[in-house]
């Protein structure tokens, strides 16, 4: 393969990818709200789970749970706050473990555009249990902050955990999945292995949650936690460099 063959294959595949999480990341925000809201009609705190705030699906702006955290306070419901607070993240937890465990298995190699699929939407998931816990631990309000205040909790735990948590499934991404993917897609194209772990790293760690917290938070000292997404993006780009042999390896076994 010629060097304009490479290129022209990698950005191919760098299209593919952002239109694919483009929709995937749509589906996210859309499943996010409405588990909140379906978890506070099941526990009788809301009239309906189509009662939430109806944002842009294109530009993903606007969109609300609906969930008066403030009345279920004041009426005691301090239980059913952290329920219904936590509950998208419990189901983004259960999506990239069931992803995470299927991409292992040898059938789905097979299935090309499903592991494709698959694996930016693991991505699309472990980036926001990412970007709440770097973003969300100590705050006051959120998913987590809701978590923490309904159950009265240290925000210290669910930020120890919750960095433990993604410590070992990100272990997992690297060394089990990423090789994989660059045995289906790449297939030898150096340039295209490169793509895939910029665009996993920046989707992960910058795009959710790293970016927006320097963005958003500052002049919060909060906005400091930012600092642990580029310390791990620029990790993960040194440690996980396609040319490495450990990468090489893995990737030949997969």
């Amino acid at each position: 393969m010629t060097t304009s063959e490479r290129i022209r294959e990698t950005l191919v595949y760098l299209m593919i990818v952002v239109v694919t999480f483009a929709v995937l990341q749509a589906v996210v925000v859309v499943m996010h709200e409405f588990t909140h809201s379906t978890v506070a009609w099941t526990l009788g705190h809301m009239r309906s789970p189509l009662d939430i705030v109806w944002g842009n699906p294109l530009t993903l702006t606007g969109w609300d749970e609906g969930v008066h955290y403030s009345e279920l306070y004041a009426a005691g419901h301090f239980h059913a706050a952290a329920i219904i607070g936590v509950s998208p993240l419990i189901v983004h937890s259960i999506i990239v473990i069931l992803g995470l465990v299927l991409m292992q298995r040898k059938a789905m190699r097979r299935r090309k555009w499903l592991f494709h699929t698959l694996f930016w939407f693991v991505i699309a998931n472990f980036m926001e249990l990412i970007a709440y816990i770097t973003m969300g631990a100590f705050a006051t309000g959120g998913d987590v902050g809701h978590f923490n205040h309904g159950l009265g909790l240290s925000p210290w735990v669910a930020f120890i955990v919750g960095l433990l948590a993604i410590a070992a499934g990100l272990y997992i991404l690297i060394i089990e999945i990423l090789p994989r993917m660059y045995t289906i897609f790449a297939r030898g194209n150096r340039l295209t292995e490169w793509a895939i772990l910029l665009m996993t790293a920046f989707f992960l760690f910058m795009w959710g949650s790293g970016m927006r917290v320097a963005l958003s938070l500052y002049p919060d000292p909060q906005w400091m936690f930012g600092f642990l997404d580029f310390a791990a993006f620029s990790v993960v780009l040194v440690t996980c460099n396609p040319s490495r042999a450990w990468v090489i390896k893995r990737t030949k076994m997969g």
